[in-house]
């Protein structure tokens, strides 16, 4: 029997997702290795599974369901902090790495060098800016491509290009 067209509602959805959500605690603090990115994390999940209840089919295991979900967060998180952290290589603007990490005990004047950075992208030629905004916000270089219509190689090249010039441009900060 199919059970793809059933969906369950909303209260008694909500009782199987609590009872069902103790399970994920350790899993995100296994994944994160730090209790408040745990928490988080561990919130999200929740949301996410609320947010997309209609997708749950009865009888499904509701913990596969919710550890899958977990798993997608916290791989899709991973990969946009790496490639956030691949757009400058390390050079002596490495706070860009990593900015939003206590890495400047002075909150303002992390605040200001944020803006400057993003001061910095925004006066890219347009044929630069657009691609590495896209790419800078987490898509894929082959995305970026399709978005704008334009070969995967040229979009490469700009987003290549775009960095060149924003590491001169930050450095004479």
């Amino acid at each position: 029997m199919l059970l793809n067209n059933f969906s369950m509602a909303s209260p008694e959805f909500n009782n199987l997702l609590i009872s069902n959500a103790d399970f994920l605690k350790p899993f995100a603090i296994n994944l994160t290795k730090d209790s408040e990115t745990a928490k988080d994390l561990f919130q999200e999940t929740l949301y996410k599974a609320l947010a997309n209840q209609e997708k749950y089919n009865v009888g499904t295991n509701i913990k596969a369901w919710l550890f899958t979900i977990m798993r997608n967060i916290f791989i899709n998180d991973y990969r946009r902090k790496v490639k956030q952290q691949t757009i400058f290589d390390h050079t002596p603007n490495e706070y860009l790495l990593n900015y939003k990490q206590p890495t400047v005990i002075n909150a303002a004047e992390t605040e200001l060098r944020i803006k400057e950075i993003y001061r910095a992208i925004y006066h890219l030629p347009e044929i630069f800016k657009t691609p590495f905004l896209l790419y800078f916000e987490g898509y894929k270089y082959h995305e970026v491509a399709e978005v704008l219509n334009e070969p995967l190689g040229t979009i490469k090249s700009r987003i290549h290009f775009a960095r060149k010039l924003l590491k001169e441009q930050i450095s004479r900060y």
